[in-house]
């Protein structure tokens, strides 16, 4: 749905600008956002490799094993439903510790992975578990230290100041994750 509002978008102002004959204005608009694009890649990348980079080395040192063991009391609360020892309390870590770092596209593949994890435990194959859900809840809203994406957005714009939203950002997300958890449980109660 949303390839379809877009391309319908990009449709729309072609045509109004051959109507306009504002054409060069479309072509400018294109080749600049390829260019930004591209610094933005640039800059990024590295960021996003070098946390990678840890990242992995964690998961293979079992470092993000040993985490999940001190992570468990508190993900028991959460996820009583996972057994104690289940892949999936690892791939959750993992996500957490990763998205906690700003690293939402890298925690991705460790999310998809929790996700399929859970599902084997689901009972229901066709309906989403409640751990599927809290973890979505957390996922979605999850506390960020240090948001490495935004501060690399701000380094590109040349920021006098770019990691001075740390403190804001962790702030709202500790308000949002605390909000979507007491609202899981409100529905999971509700709905039980």
């Amino acid at each position: 749905m949303i390839n379809k509002i877009w391309c319908s978008f990009i449709i729309i102002g072609i045509i109004f600008s051959l109507f306009t004959g504002r054409m060069d204005i479309i072509t400018s608009e294109i080749l600049k956002s390829s260019e930004t694009a591209l610094n933005m890649i640039v800059k990024i990348f590295p960021v996003m490799a070098l946390w990678l980079g840890i990242m992995n080395i964690a998961l293979k040192s079992g470092m993000l094993n040993k985490l999940s063991k001190l992570v468990y009391p508190v993900l028991k609360i959460i996820f009583p439903e996972i057994p104690k020892k289940h892949e999936s309390l690892g791939y959750i870590t993992t996500n957490i510790v990763m998205n906690v770092f700003g690293l939402g596209n890298a925690a991705t593949p460790f999310g998809l992975k929790a996700m399929k994890s859970l599902q084997e435990l689901n009972e229901k194959k066709d309906t989403a578990s409640r751990s599927m859900i809290t973890f979505l809840v957390i996922n979605t809203s999850g506390v960020t230290l240090v948001p490495t994406t935004v501060i690399s957005l701000r380094m590109l714009y040349n920021s006098v100041s770019p990691g001075g939203i740390m403190f804001g950002c962790i702030l709202v997300t500790i308000i949002s994750l605390t909000c979507g958890l007491i609202f899981d449980r409100i529905l999971w109660r509700i709905n039980k």
